[in-house]
């Protein structure tokens, strides 16, 4: 009867164990998902503001060009139209990536026109702009990276068993990368502003 009671203590002992060992498992994994999401949150803030900081440049660089290529007035209508659109509020990641798309798409346009202006070409204020266009390019570049590897990260978690039975019951969601489609406008901008170009 002894043997038989210690027995029982030991197997209600160990199916404690195993029950706290779960919950600790599962809050654990529970602040886990919490730490990805809000890293997710901040990385997306940092993209947001190297956005805004291209956002702000464009009127200058539409300014400048205009005061050299008044005429190309289709050109310099469409980049300020794709500004505004880039700029509306509350856009998830996958509507922002295609708004800055389609603005990438006609600031390389604008940034053609100088092409066939030497003097555009050569004028300091517009090489300054399109040198820091150039350094916001590059920014945005990295704090995308930066996103996208958080992004990934809360996923691949999200989706891995057994962390999606937390996932699942707790309400986490995968989130969605931030991806532009390769239209060559980080390149641009550093070809047009090499030495080269601005000594011609």
């Amino acid at each position: 009867m002894d043997f038989l009671d210690l027995g029982v203590r030991h197997m209600v002992w160990g199916l404690a164990l195993c029950f706290a060992l779960a919950i600790v498992w599962w809050i654990s994994t529970y602040n886990r998902f919490v730490l990805l999401r809000n890293l997710v949150k901040e990385s997306w803030s940092q993209v947001e503001v190297e956005l805004h900081r291209r956002h702000d440049l464009i009127p200058n660089l539409v300014d400048t060009v205009k005061g050299y290529a008044a005429h190309e007035k289709a050109v310099l209508e469409s980049v300020s139209q794709a500004r505004q659109n880039a700029l509306a509020p509350g856009a998830a990641p996958e509507e922002q990536a295609r708004r800055e798309a389609g603005l990438s798409r006609v600031l390389k346009n604008l940034l053609a026109i100088a092409e066939a202006y030497p003097e555009l070409k050569s004028s300091s204020s517009f090489l300054s702009l399109q040198e820091e266009l150039a350094n916001t390019e590059d920014r945005i570049a990295a704090t995308r990276r930066f996103y996208n590897a958080n992004v990934r990260s809360l996923n691949t978690r999200i989706e891995m068993f057994p962390s999606s039975l937390v996932a699942a019951t707790s309400n986490f969601a995968t989130m969605p990368l931030f991806e532009l489609p390769d239209i060559g406008m980080s390149e641009a901008p550093k070809l047009s502003f090499s030495t080269e170009k601005s000594s011609s």
